[in-house]
């Protein structure tokens, strides 16, 4: 799918509501479910170094769906979001169900808001592993504690960096490479081994690696 300009996106879906990670921390502070920041913000938020934010991603497990929805019943909606369509997942739609019964193949992603005239709030990204171990989407077989993929700041659990750059790398867009710029400078040797090991095993040919094996 082209990726849309910002005018087109909004046109066609409508506006985001500009939340920030202590908005997240603030909605889902009674969710008893597993959820950290990804996305953006949670680059900016291990570099300190500020940048325009579409949107804010939420990472949750797929085997807490049932619990997510629950919680969301009668705050926001939730719509399942795939190759660049919206389909309504309706709060008694088979309350219970696990997510690969509910979403399109190979979906992992929904969007809320509080009602058609509102703006989208949280961009929810489903992720597999539990509470206790982080699994990659792309290759089930890279895994690590949850306590090593995720860190926290101010009450606020953010992916870790390398992880983040990992998915971002499929992209390889403008503001992802400036966030590798940001990013590796600081990451600890054994995090910036991980991010060359994981680059390597999805792509030995990808252009970030050169840039990764610098001395």
């Amino acid at each position: 799918m082209t990726e849309l300009t910002d005018d087109e996106f909004t046109r066609l879906y409508g506006e985001w509501a500009g939340h920030t990670p202590t908005d997240a921390a603030a909605f889902f502070a009674e969710y008893q479910g597993t959820w950290w920041v990804a996305g953006g913000w949670s680059i900016e938020a291990f570099t300190g170094v500020t940048r325009p934010h579409d949107d804010i991603d939420i990472s949750m497990l797929s085997a807490e769906l049932p619990q997510l929805r629950r919680f969301l019943a009668g705050r926001l909606d939730a719509w399942m979001a795939s190759s660049g369509t919206l389909t309504p997942l309706l709060a008694d739609d088979r309350p219970d169900a696990p997510a690969n019964e509910l979403l399109p193949e190979g979906g992992s992603q929904l969007w809320t808001r509080a009602d058609a005239a509102s703006a989208w709030e949280f961009d929810i990204l489903l992720s597999p592993g539990d509470e206790h171990t982080w699994v990659y989407k792309r290759d089930p077989t890279m895994r690590m504690p949850m306590s090593d993929a995720v860190w926290s700041r101010d009450g606020v659990r953010y992916l870790r960096p390398e992880i983040q750059m990992l998915y971002k790398a499929r992209g390889d867009r403008a503001k992802d490479r400036a966030d590798l710029r940001a990013v590796v400078p600081l990451l600890e040797p054994a995090r910036h081994s991980w991010l060359i090991d994981g680059l390597t095993r999805a792509d030995p040919q990808h252009p970030w690696l050169a840039m990764l094996e610098q001395p």
